[in-house]
């Protein structure tokens, strides 16, 4: 098997997603643009010549977006994390995304498109599986009470340090 690569269902918004997309990632281009013919226009009720599919990366991994009609919908059941190795990536990913969309708990957003996204430290990770469960715990209660996510606090949760108190 080559890879696995989300394709992404969208109403009729499938380029402008991915444009906006790659726009935010490093790494990131727009690959092919199929347009609906006579038989998969009639099939799925598009019309003629409109954008089927869009192909794209972002930091290197592929993605598909479809323009597939009203039918279906994105929920949180499905989200697409972002590990960010400083809080300046935090700050920049958290802020593009939900450009129009809504901020969640826990380091959640949903884009304009309505895309569940988790931007979160990479080193969130390390912390949650810690075999000193006290410090993971303190992790989690730190970020329970967060919407966009600080680098900063969640440490100091981790190393059992009050915050701004060093």
């Amino acid at each position: 098997m080559k890879a696995i690569n989300p394709c992404l269902w969208f109403d009729n918004q499938a380029e402008e997603a991915a444009r906006f997309y790659t726009s935010i990632f490093k790494d990131s281009k727009i690959g092919t643009i199929t347009r609906y013919g006579d038989s998969a226009a009639a099939a799925a009720g598009r019309p003629k010549g409109s954008v089927m599919t869009v192909t794209f990366k972002l930091d290197g991994q592929e993605f598909m977006a479809l323009n597939g009609g009203p039918i279906f919908k994105f929920s949180e059941a499905i989200s697409l994390m972002v590990n960010c190795e400083t809080q300046e990536e935090i700050d920049h990913f958290w802020t593009k995304l939900s450009e129009g969309g809504e901020e969640g708990p826990c380091g959640w957003l949903k884009d304009k498109f309505g895309l569940s996204w988790q931007i979160v430290p990479a080193i969130m990770a390390e912390w949650m599986k810690d075999r000193d469960t006290t410090r993971s715990e303190r992790v989690m209660e730190a970020l329970l009470k967060m919407k966009k996510l600080d680098i900063n606090a969640l440490k100091q949760a981790y190393e059992g340090e009050k915050a701004g108190v060093r």
